[in-house]
């Protein structure tokens, strides 16, 4: 298996495992050790794994099919709920990952405007499409409004039609709009930029210039999606963009992913009756299959439940408080940073970091010791990377994961003496 892992996000090959099964907020690995997992398949797990519910409508589901490409039931009842819940959504289109539909909807903005460029904010992860891979992990600041490839294989040419600013930095923000508006399609935010909160008025001054000047706003909600609320971020912090793209929680561990916006704009991924070359092409094998539609309709039923939210932020706010006191106890200065539901553990001085140039004062050293340290005693959580709280994290998994907190920040402390 190529770099012996699934992905990037992964634990040192000391304490690698291999998983055998999942149980709501517990994963057991082959070996029968049993984990508390913050990493929930990296976020789509919000209803615990093996939902009962969940597993019930996807057996009935593919006792009658699979995939069919057709339309199909599930995938029409779901779009009607996504339509309902979502602020900007007047539309939708299914595509099947993360990347495909942060890629799709920027091929949509280029196509609506007529412009080449896209701006995105540094340190903003849209997934592993060559128009994303730009200013997203920097070692140092970027040289901005422009940034290297983030990846082998991106092609240099791109670098002229994508600009990077500051994430919160306004001002700046403001004036490469103004400087770059006639090229500008769309602006792609992560509302909550992995584990930093937009500031006041960060938001709400992105939109106005963008209505100024006709460009399409885009919220990347793969994270934030049904998770930091019913209506997700557009809920949460009250901004509506233009376009924004779903995956992870809403699907309940299924691949699914959602592109929704204004009509306008989604009509431009076009049907059967126009000719190709007057669509922004959006098409794929397993697109809004039925399994997966089926699942994302349990797991939204589950999520609109009343309640749901509270609970998770009274989970992850008492799981958040806890592990910074534990840091203050050790004299270890912590950071638990984001949102009650996903937030990431950072060791530094900084409470209030607002840019991805102030996460680099995080000691990566200090932050592998502690999640090793927590994996030996039965935390699940991957270095440096966030805690994704599910409703199936319980009271008994909080405190048992601070017992373990306390000791792996102890064993941290004194390797460091």
């Amino acid at each position: 298996m190529s770099g012996g892992a699934l992905g990037f996000l992964m634990l040192p090959r000391s304490e690698d495992v291999v998983i055998r099964e999942g149980r709501g907020s517990h994963l057991i690995s082959v070996d029968g050790r049993e984990y508390i997992d913050y990493l929930m398949g990296s976020g789509p797990m919000l209803v615990g794994h093996c939902h009962p519910r969940i597993l019930e409508a996807v057996e009935h589901q593919i006792r009658q099919g699979t995939t069919f490409y057709f339309l199909n039931e599930p995938a029409i009842r779901l779009a009607e709920q996504v339509i309902e819940a979502v602020p900007c959504a007047e539309q939708v289109r299914y595509v099947t990952t993360g990347s495909d539909a942060t890629f799709l909807s920027l091929r949509a903005a280029r196509a609506f405007t007529g412009r080449p460029k896209i701006l995105k904010f540094e340190g903003g992860w849209h997934g592993t499409g060559d128009f994303a891979m730009f200013g997203t992990v920097p070692g140092e600041a970027s040289d901005y409004p422009h940034a290297d490839p983030d990846s082998l294989g991106v092609p240099g040419v791109l670098a002229d039609e994508i600009l990077v600013a500051p994430y919160n930095d306004t001002e700046f923000a403001l004036q490469v709009i103004e400087e770059y508006a006639d090229e500008l399609a769309g602006i792609i935010i992560e509302p909550l930029q992995r584990v930093l909160r937009p500031v006041p008025g960060f938001l709400e001054a992105v939109r106005e210039a963008c209505d100024r000047h006709g460009i399409v706003m885009i919220y990347d909600e793969i994270v934030t999606g049904f998770r930091l609320a019913w209506g997700g971020a557009q809920e949460a912090y009250g901004v509506v963009p233009d376009m924004a793209c779903y995956g992870k929680a809403m699907a309940g561990g299924f691949p699914l992913a959602v592109i929704a916006g204004r009509r306008d704009l989604m009509d431009l991924y076009g049907n059967v009756g126009r000719a190709p070359n007057t669509i922004a092409w959006a098409s794929g094998t397993f697109n809004g299959n039925p399994v997966a539609a089926t699942a994302a309709l349990a797991a939204m039923d589950i999520l609109r439940e009343p309640g749901v939210y509270d609970q998770l932020h009274r989970i992850g706010g008492r799981l958040r408080a806890g592990i910074e006191e534990a840091g203050r106890r050790h004299g270890i200065p912590v950071q638990a940073l984001g949102e009650d539901m996903v937030f990431g553990v950072r060791f530094m001085e900084n409470s209030n970091p607002t840019q991805w140039v102030d996460l680099l004062d995080n000691d990566r050293e200090v932050g592998t010791q502690f999640a090793i340290e927590c994996v030996k005693r039965g935390i699940l959580i991957v270095p440096n990377e966030k805690f994704y709280i599910s409703i199936a994290h319980s009271e008994d998994d909080v405190d048992r994961t601070l017992e373990i907190v306390d000791e792996a920040l102890g064993a941290c402390k004194a390797t460091a003496a």
